[in-house]
């Protein structure tokens, strides 16, 4: 069959889709992955055919410094309702933060790529579309050839349970309102001769990248569970990397979020670095350029820009990081101990989950210093029951299907 997987030009997004595009490719089937042409080379260096649709414009919106800060909290209105329940107080409030959202976010982000992305798929007719969970482009071209669709989760669902939230309430409310995605995806129905359904919200289906103790999932939405494989674009190991360390190597690693959408990290790293100079560990820290500590670390610790966290990770006696889903589930895949310091959009509660199953421990935004991360390093060090919490959790990771296992699931719903 035909099938072609769609993102928005977001790197990381695209690179949570390629295992999958893989495992389709080794089955036989002809896989194309469409965006933005700023994201052809990174497509290309996968070993995937690229579709480049559109022309490359800058959709992100300007928002204050405020805005910004108030990101690093967690996951940002309307989608902190997934994370701590409605509130019926602030019912005016969130729908306001749900229609804004549509219009800065999801509109100015696929409005440059539909147009492209339907009359490609009307001229190559795919079979299936798969489309990460921002990209609306793809059910709408998908409709508009008859494919099937289905959504592929780059993290919890967050945006299934406010979509469903929305929709339910928005029901049952008096006052008239309607919903703001459904209205926006009903124009572009209109344009193409369509019908609008609910499956243009949150697929036919939805591959789910979350073991079951960190899903977060919508009641009424038809989820296919699939195993995190990592895959973080084209690499190498470094020659440090090839044996195990003489002494516990404990890895700290923050991710591309605080420098690219942010003005740095919440934290000193340098302070950080020189608290644990006192443990007999080996520290690695991915942080290099302006991020990196202006003066001297100790002697205890190896600065490099990267290294590629699924070889890096399984050298670990814990790992330091942000809370990103595809950093804290690499980790959890090798079964290691995790110390997270969330400070964006899921991280808080995907943090949360991996200290409620046992697995991490947790600093928030107001708590991380020198000290206290040295507390907690020690901590995992020391602590069988956090390493077991870690080793269960890899267990169940390892108990989903892998991408090759789920594609005879999308053959049978291409049949159906």
């Amino acid at each position: 069959m035909r099938v072609l997987i769609t993102s928005i030009p977001e790197p990381t997004h695209v690179l949570k889709l390629v295992p999958l595009a893989w495992a389709l490719r080794a089955a036989g089937h002809e896989v194309r992955i469409a965006s933005l042409p700023r994201l052809t080379t990174l497509v290309e260096e996968a070993g995937l055919t690229a579709v480049p649709v559109g022309r490359d414009v800058e959709v992100n919106r300007a928002i204050s410094a405020d805005e910004r800060e108030e990101h690093r909290r967690g996951l940002p209105p309307p989608y902190h309702i997934a994370e701590h329940g409605p509130d019926d107080s602030r019912w005016a409030e969130d729908l306001e933060a749900y229609r804004l959202f549509v219009r800065w976010e999801f509109q100015l982000q696929n409005q440059p790529l539909v147009g492209g992305l339907v009359d490609f798929c009307r001229q190559w007719r795919p079979d299936l579309v798969l489309w990460e969970p921002n990209t609306y482009a793809g059910p709408i071209a998908a409709r508009a050839c008859g494919a099937r669709h289905g959504r592929v989760l780059f993290t919890t669902d967050v945006y299934g349970v406010t979509h469903q939230h929305f929709r339910q309430r928005l029901r049952t409310r008096p006052g008239g309102a309607s919903d703001p995605l459904a209205d926006w995806l009903g124009g572009y129905c209109r344009r193409y001769g369509l019908d609008f359904a609910k499956d243009l919200v949150h697929g036919e289906f939805t591959v789910d990248q979350s073991p079951p103790s960190l899903r977060l999932r919508a009641p009424d939405v038809d989820y296919l569970p699939m195993q995190y494989v990592p895959y973080g674009g084209r690499a190498a190991v470094p020659a440090w990397l090839w044996q195990r360390p003489s002494r516990p190597r404990v890895a700290l690693t923050l991710g591309l979020s605080a420098t690219e959408h942010f003005g740095g990290y919440t934290f000193a790293v340098g302070e950080v670095l020189d608290a644990l100079a006192d443990l007999d560990v080996e520290i690695v820290a991915t942080v290099a350029g302006a991020t990196a500590p202006a003066g001297p670390v100790p002697a205890n610790v190896r600065l490099t820009g990267f290294a590629p966290l699924h070889a890096l990770a399984p050298t670990c006696a814990v790992v330091v990081n942000h809370g990103g889903f595809g950093t804290v589930s690499t980790v959890a895949r090798y079964g290691v101990p995790q110390l997270v310091l969330p400070y964006h959009f899921e991280g808080p509660l995907l943090a949360g989950r991996l200290a409620a199953r046992g697995a991490a421990l947790v600093l928030g935004p107001d708590d991380v210093g020198g000290a206290a991360v040295r507390r907690q390093v020690a901590r995992l060090l020391d602590e069988e029951g956090l390493r077991a919490g870690a080793a269960a959790l890899r267990d169940e990771i390892l108990a989903q299907p892998t991408p090759a296992g789920v594609v005879p699931r999308l053959e049978e719903r291409v049949r159906g």
